[in-house]
């Protein structure tokens, strides 16, 4: 099958950074599905698992989370889907990737794909919408019935791909005033168009304070800030990882709560209830299909290939992308 990897950890102008590969079409085992895919969407996450570093693989590393596509196969275990079944996923860090004809995945975090949408809008969707959603709703305990409407959260990083989905979920789901940081002209028009109430700059200190926070990007670099921007007793989520100690201390006399989402936990550790992956891409697939939520989908880059993904990663890694990039199609 065809499939776009590495042997070395290279800066993404270098052309061995990513090459077109042929490998051996793996088998579904348990309960895996064999997913024929179809679309994918590239991520931060894929560019920080590419960084350079000093490390050679034996054999390919294929990278790639977010995918959509048909089960092709199912291992024996399967009971959720079946051939023919259209999906989309977000994949595993612990797995090869979506960068590929052929994936296996574990059915207890594929959902199927909104009917509504084609493969490529639906691509653009699983990892943003599972983080989003886990870390508002599960970590951070924001009511997704609207038992909290009418507080207020800051979304730093309104315009990337995981702010694009939660200006939706805090906006229609939690009815919550929604304030998106962003600070060019396209990106402030995006915030806007997916109901965000106000738009503050983040190249400038930003005034008042909120009941939640989320935190899309840059943790270091917004961490002595959070005393001013969280209300007492408030809370800010993070699905940033630092990059030097933090001190907890400054959030202390607030009683500020910090809420981490790695929305690769549950597949990483096998947790007891990873199914809930499944049930959540199954809700947002209805609500896709119910015109409540709308897809993040900006800009389509063509096949996939290693050239196009080397494009991608080059345009994540300037910084500024607006929503979701996707690439479809094998060329």
């Amino acid at each position: 099958m065809k499939a776009v990897g590495l042997y070395r950890y290279l800066p993404i102008d270098n052309p061995e950074s990513l090459l077109d590969l042929e490998v051996e079409t793996p088998a579904p085992t348990g309960r895996d599905l064999l997913v024929g895919v179809k679309a994918i969407s590239v991520n931060p996450v894929d560019t920080k698992r590419r960084a350079p570093k000093d490390l050679v693989e034996k054999t390919p590393k294929i990278l790639g989370f977010d995918a959509s596509g048909i089960v092709e196969a199912v291992g024996p275990e399967v009971t959720l889907f079946k051939p023919g079944d259209p999906v989309y996923y977000a994949g595993s860090v612990i797995r090869q990737g979506s960068n590929s004809e052929f994936q296996l995945v574990d059915e207890r975090i594929v959902g199927r794909k909104p009917a509504s949408l084609p493969f490529a809008h639906a691509a653009a969707l699983p990892l943003t919408t599972l983080t989003a959603w886990e870390l508002m709703f599960e970590r951070m305990g924001i009511s997704k019935s609207g038992a909290h409407a009418g507080k207020s959260v800051l979304i730093l990083g309104g315009a990337g791909g995981v702010g694009s989905i939660a200006i939706q979920l805090a906006k229609k789901l939690a009815r919550l005033k929604v304030t998106a940081s962003a600070s060019r002209a396209e990106s402030i028009d995006w915030c806007k168009s997916l109901g965000a109430d106000d738009i503050v700059d983040h190249r400038k200190p930003i005034e008042g304070e909120y009941d939640y926070v989320l935190c899309l990007s840059a943790s270091d670099f917004y961490w002595n800030a959070f005393p001013k921007m969280a209300r007492a007793q408030g809370k800010v989520g993070l699905i940033v990882r630092t990059v030097k100690p933090i001190d907890l201390q400054i959030l202390h006399d607030k009683s500020i709560t910090v809420c981490l989402e790695g929305m690769f936990t549950r597949s990483t550790f096998g947790t007891s209830d990873m199914e809930a992956q499944h049930a959540l891409l199954d809700e947002a697939a209805g609500l896709i299909e119910a015109g409540v939520l709308k897809g993040t989908l900006k800009e389509n880059l063509g096949a996939i290939n290693a050239a196009n993904l080397r494009r991608a990663h080059k345009m994540l890694e300037e910084g500024h992308v607006t929503g979701k990039l996707v690439l479809e199609g094998w060329s």
